[in-house]
Parts: structure tokens; sequence; C-alpha cells
């Protein structure tokens, strides 16, 4: 009797027949470009230069979706059991990527505001926590933490930019200063693409300070090495929605495991958190299960561990370090290429995150002036975005530099 075809065979067959070394624009279109064939023929006349936004699915994205209802049809509620073993690969994985100790670190969750909930509502009511965060965060996290400041649920304090738009460590330490209950920083800034330099320092003074610290890797996961437990950060938030193809809804939050052992405690919990929720006795108080379980909510999307499955096998099949040589290598080409035509851009290096920025007035009608000619960028205020991936062909890279330089002049 032949064994069942494992998911991820045909990605780590793909991969592997890449062989060791650099990533080559050949060698992907043998063998890595096949696994997106449903994405690339969608839209084959189209540039996509917006990974940082949106990443291309997986063929086997559509299998694993269809594996999870086909379960639901068959089994009904029995289907359970396939969705509780999947919900635990899920974590697994993103453990994996995150270099997490341990599975029951990461929580699921639907998006990345929830896990930041989650850890504000951890906090005593009657003691109103003192939070620093950037002006550079991303909207979701931004809007709740100034919605919470606004209704004096937290003392919040926004480090700013500095006139070259980056954000610089010892500002954030600085704001810190003697106490503070929570940091919130991203690893790489949404806007700019800037990777925080010296997080380990932040951390570190937070530590002292008593505090806590939560590093939002949204724009970091799958797409350059991510270490949470080498950082010592107690939070991490992220999502499959960018550069982990995984659509959206499929977030998580990781916990240090020094916040698993039961002293830490949120209202942002559910039925699934009850030690045996599908036992249905209810002890006063309630009896919570061990670990990360204790953070889990109430009856979850099932189907998002399956949509996120593919992505994540493949990012841990070709590997987080190998990716970033390789991005790195293509925003460096595309940051030469504009040069070559007059365009000053920031990317490709260490201090950088997964995509280039060009930064004028014009960005958002350069934007969209690009999608027009079918090339798909977007710009954040004044930073026009443009971010390449593995699928990107160098003739493409030509392309956009050469659009884009027709609308500057």
């Amino acid at each position: 009797m032949t064994s069942p075809a494992r998911p991820d065979r045909d990605i780590e067959t793909a991969v592997a027949a890449l062989g060791d070394g650099a990533l080559t624009e050949d060698g992907l279109a043998a063998y890595v470009v096949p696994l997106f064939s449903r994405a690339v023929a969608a839209r084959p006349d189209r540039i996509h230069l917006a990974n940082h936004s949106l990443g291309r699915p997986l063929d086997r994205t559509h299998a694993d979706v269809s594996e999870a209802l086909a379960a639901w049809y068959a089994r009904m509620g029995d289907a359970w059991d396939a969705w509780m073993d999947e919900a635990d690969a899920f974590r697994a994985r993103l453990a994996r990527l995150l270099h997490a100790p341990r599975a029951d670190c990461v929580v699921p969750k639907t998006s990345a505001g929830q896990g930041l909930r989650a850890i504000l509502n951890s906090y005593d009511p009657d003691v109103r926590p003192r939070v620093v965060a950037t002006r550079g965060e991303f909207d979701s996290l931004d809007v709740i933490l100034r919605e919470y400041a606004r209704r004096t649920r937290i003392d919040l304090t926004l480090v700013e930019p500095r006139t070259d738009g980056r954000f610089d460590t010892g500002d954030i330490v600085a704001a810190i200063g003697a106490r503070v209950d929570l940091v919130v920083m991203s690893e790489v800034v949404f806007t700019t693409g800037q990777r925080l330099d010296e997080p380990q320092a932040i951390v570190e003074r937070a530590h002292r300070t008593g505090g806590r610290v939560l590093l939002d890797v949204y724009h970091s996961a799958g797409v350059l090495p991510v270490d949470v437990a080498a950082l010592d950060v107690d939070f991490a938030v992220g999502g499959s929605y960018k550069y982990l193809r995984g659509g959206p809804g499929a977030c998580y939050l990781y916990l240090h495991p020094r916040h698993l052992d039961g002293s830490l405690r949120t209202l942002d919990i559910g039925w699934f958190a009850k030690r045996d929720p599908f036992a249905y006795v209810r002890p006063d108080p309630v009896q919570f299960a061990e670990g990360g379980d204790a953070f889990l909510e109430s009856t979850p999307p099932v189907l998002t561990y399956y949509q996120a499955r593919a992505g994540q096998q493949f990012a841990l099949a070709l590997d987080p370090a190998r990716i970033r040589a390789h991005s790195r290598a293509l925003q460096q080409r595309l940051v030469a290429l504009l040069a070559e035509r007059g365009i000053a851009a920031r990317g490709g290096g260490e201090d950088h995150g997964a995509f280039v920025v060009v930064t004028s007035p014009h960005a958002e009608r350069w934007s969209e002036e690009l999608e027009a000619r079918g090339i798909e960028t977007d710009a954040r205020g004044r930073y026009l975005r443009l971010c390449p991936d593995v699928l990107t062909r160098d003739d493409e890279l030509v392309r956009a530099a050469d659009a884009l330089a027709g609308l500057a002049r």
C-alpha cells in the first residue's frame, strides 16, 4: 500500500532541485515559477512589485483549502480532529520561522492588532501602563494604541522620526527613560523599509526598567531571518498576508515562555482557552489550558490554517536567509537601474527590509500611473514602494525603471 502524498512534497522537491548556493533567475524559472503557475497565468502581462503588500499564492494553496473543505463535507463535526491538527502544524511552522523555543509560544490570531490588544488587555486596569511606540507603526497597531490612549487605558509616548525619515535607536531608548511597561516597535518600518538599528539595545533598556517589548515582524518574517529568542523579546505579532503568501486572517501572537507559566492573563480569551474545551464543564474560576493555549480565543477560522500552509512550507524549504540574499541582490539591481536613470532610491542594504523606496511628493500619483502601465507598486505618503521577489525577472526590473523614469521626467 502506498503512503499518502505529503502536501509539501511538490514544494520540497522543487526547492531541492535548485541545489545549493545563490538563487538564480534561470533556476527559479525552471523550478519555482511552476509552483505559482495559477498566479502567473492569471496576470501574464503585469509586473508585480507589490509583494510587500500582498504576496502571490502558490498553486498548492488551492488544494490545501480544498482539503479543509473536504474534511467538512465528509466528516461534519468530526472534521475538528483534522482542523485542530492543522492548527498545531500552523503553529509549529511559525515557531520554526520565528525561531521560537516551542510551538505553543505561537497563538493564532486573525490580525496583528488582535495580538496587540491581547497584550494591552493583560495589564491591571487599575494601573495605567506606560507604552512607548514609534510613529512608524502600521495603522492596525497605531490606531489601537492611540485609541487606548484617548480612552486613558494607557499613557502613550510616540517617538518621531529624524528629518531623513528614519527612526534612531537612541531616541527610542531615551523615550523609555527610567520606566516603561511596554515598548511596541517594528523590525522593519512599513513606510520607508528601514530595518530598525540595534533592536537589542531597546530590548535590554526596556527589561532593565521592568518593561516588556512587543516586536512587529509583519515586514520581516518570511523574507529575512527572524529570531525572537535571540532578541529576547517578550511578544511578537505578524501575519501571512505579505511574504508568507498566506492571505488575510492567518496572523499570530508570539509569547516568550517566561510569560506562559500562568502569571500572565488577558481578557482576550474564549472557550478554546479552557483546559478541555470540548468537555463543556464550567468550573469557577475557569481552568485555563497550559502554556500558550491559555491565550486562545473562541471558535477559530480554521480555513486560515490551510490557506497559510503552502506559503509557510515554501519559506521554510527555501530558507529565509537564502530568500534574504536574493531579495537584497534584486533590490540592489533595481536601485542601480533607477540611479542610471537619474532617480534616487533606497534599498538593498543590511539596514533595509525587502522593498525599494523612492521618496517623492509625487509617489501616490506615480503608483497610480505605473498601475495603468501594468506595473503594480504602492505608495505610503511620499514613499513609493517597489518589492521584487523570487518570481521577478530582470527584464521586469528594467521595464519598471524605464516606466518610472518616464514619469519622473
